[in-house]
């Protein structure tokens, strides 16, 4: 009976379960090598090794004795930074992949820009530095500019700085997450983004979905969600298509996959970057399959075992929509709405990233949110309708009393754009309006602990009608009814809108809904009942 063929995955996160599974599918004995023995994605594997994933020496010893104990086919990853790692192992090895220093050009930014140049790619231009910089320090080149981590992913260290008195902290905190201590400066290039997937095999390009990201809350650069296929004008689509190729190319990449972020800038298409792997961001493993119908990850797998990728031609016409859910500052108390949401029309997938007693921040990257919803549908607007509606359902009450959420509920609202930003903008005239509405009993921002919470039958808020009728939402599309009924669920207090003149919440209760969403206006309505049950 002739063996299996083995193939190597580096990573067992959820980002690497449908390389395992697909894999497994697909016949091969699948080994992977993860730092967490804990990994969610370990069960999908025939076989786990320990090994930390910036040790190439160790993953190329590991692959050496499966090489030499039963043959070793392949090497891969997908949704992490470790390309090189793939390579390293591969040239050593002589199995199937590009050169170590093609991985190194498609995952360090520097180099990567410096390919880009010679070969008369559109991208920014760049400078590299390795220390903070001076106040009044010199650019080639004007403000706007981002700066960001020349070896990192997801947005870690990534940010605008519009002048030059932000520039040291944005090189400071891009510093912080470099492991070769260097950091990127770069034109910023405006214009709407796009991700794309493709398999390479013999230097041919087979593009596998291109979609429109969703960024949000500057200075960062948040993804909120992407949504496959993108509904470009199909000209602009082929332009964008045309450039990353001429990146992947330029690159040198010849055989695997490659993961592109391009823009639609006011010069033209843009390379973001390119990376020698499969996105991370649940788009080649869930919404493009989604939406065609087809595997790119099966495609992957075969051009890293030496065989040509087959049927990556799409065999449907569907729109599948990724939306993130986020959190203000504070320690994660329980979680609502999971199993709602998953029964929802059109929800495919929730997928997790915090649990009670974790601690979440509003996010800086794209790492730190509190996790993501995937829809599929006939159509975009069902699609974009289903992962947005069952994000919002999943609501996140936070524990009472913390400092951080009462630190970042005492910032008044404000009108001036800011970082974290406020849950819901208003008009400038509503502001004076919120400021004079009055409170009927006083609010304990950080109060003890009570022994319930139970519901106190007359609490009531103070009407604001400048601000429920014209039907403001929050940065997460829910309304301001939506957010109240969202706090009334979870306090287990009816809350009625009182006109009688007998509210206790008034002015902070408001406040804290805009500015924090329905889990500030549930965290003062938790710092009432624990007074009024004899908090301090």
């Amino acid at each position: 009976m002739a063996l299996k063929k083995r193939i190597m995955i580096l990573g067992a996160g959820v980002m690497q379960g449908p390389a395992l599974k697909i894999a497994r599918n697909m016949g091969l004995e699948t080994v992977a090598v993860d730092a967490d023995p804990e990994a969610p994605s370990i069960p999908l594997a025939d076989r786990f090794e320990k090994i930390d994933l910036k040790d190439k020496q160790g993953i190329e010893a590991f692959a050496r004795s499966l090489k030499d104990a039963g043959g070793l086919a392949g090497i891969m990853t997908a949704g992490t930074d470790f390309s090189g790692a793939v390579a390293w192992t591969a040239e050593k090895l002589g199995l199937p992949g590009i050169p170590h220093e093609t991985a190194l050009d498609a995952s360090d930014k520097e180099r990567m820009r410096r390919r880009f140049k010679e070969a008369g790619v559109p991208s920014p231009e760049f400078i590299i530095l390795r220390e903070v910089p001076q106040v009044n320090f010199p650019l080639p080149f004007d403000f706007p500019v981002v700066v960001k981590p020349v070896d990192n992913m997801g947005s870690r260290g990534c940010r605008l700085v519009n002048d030059g008195a932000d520039l040291a902290q944005a090189v400071t905190d891009a510093l912080k997450f470099s492991r070769s201590g260097r950091a990127i400066v770069e034109e910023y290039m405006d214009g709407p983004e796009f991700s794309v997937d493709a398999i390479v095999f013999q230097g041919e390009v087979t593009i596998c979905g291109l979609a429109d990201r969703h960024i949000f809350f500057p200075p960062y650069f948040i993804e909120m969600g992407h949504t496959m296929p993108s509904n470009i004008d199909p000209q602009k689509a082929d332009a964008l298509l045309d450039v990353f190729r001429a990146g992947v190319k330029a690159l040198g990449i010849t055989l695997g996959a490659a993961k592109g972020d391009i823009k639609l800038s006011s010069r033209g298409p843009m390379i973001g970057e390119i990376a020698a792997r499969l996105s991370g961001g649940y788009m080649s493993g869930w919404t493009y399959p989604y939406a065609s119908g087809v595997e790119p990850t099966a495609g992957a797998i075969m051009a890293c075992i030496g065989e040509r990728p087959r049927n990556l031609a799409p065999v449907k016409s569907w729109t599948s929509a990724e939306r993130a859910f986020i959190s203000i500052p504070g320690k994660v108390r329980s979680i609502h709405g999971i199993d709602e949401a998953k029964n929802m029309p059109f929800v495919k997938d929730i997928f997790l990233r915090a649990a009670p007693g974790d601690r979440l921040r509003f996010p800086e990257n794209n790492v730190s949110k509190g996790g993501n919803v995937i829809s599929a549908a006939p159509t975009r607007t069902e699609a974009v309708k289903a992962a947005e509606k069952a994000a919002r359902n999943i609501l996140i009450p936070l524990e009472n009393p913390d400092e951080e959420t009462a630190r970042f509920l005492a910032i008044s609202p404000s009108p001036t754009p800011r970082f974290p930003p406020d849950a819901f903008c208003l008009p400038p005239e509503l502001y004076p309006l919120l400021e004079s509405l009055p409170d009927k009993a006083p609010v304990v921002w950080m109060a003890a602990p009570a022994a319930s919470a139970a519901s106190i039958e007359e609490l009531s808020i103070l009407p604001f009608p400048e601000f429920t009728a014209p039907g403001f939402t929050d940065y997460t599309g829910r309304s301001v009814e939506e957010s109240l009924e969202a706090v009334r669920l979870l306090s287990g207090c009816p809350l009625p809108l009182n006109s009688a003149g007998t509210a206790v919440l008034g002015r902070r209760f408001w406040t804290a809904l805009i500015r924090g969403g329905y889990q500030g206006a549930l965290y003062i309505v938790d710092s009432v009942i624990r007074q009024k049950r004899g908090g301090a």
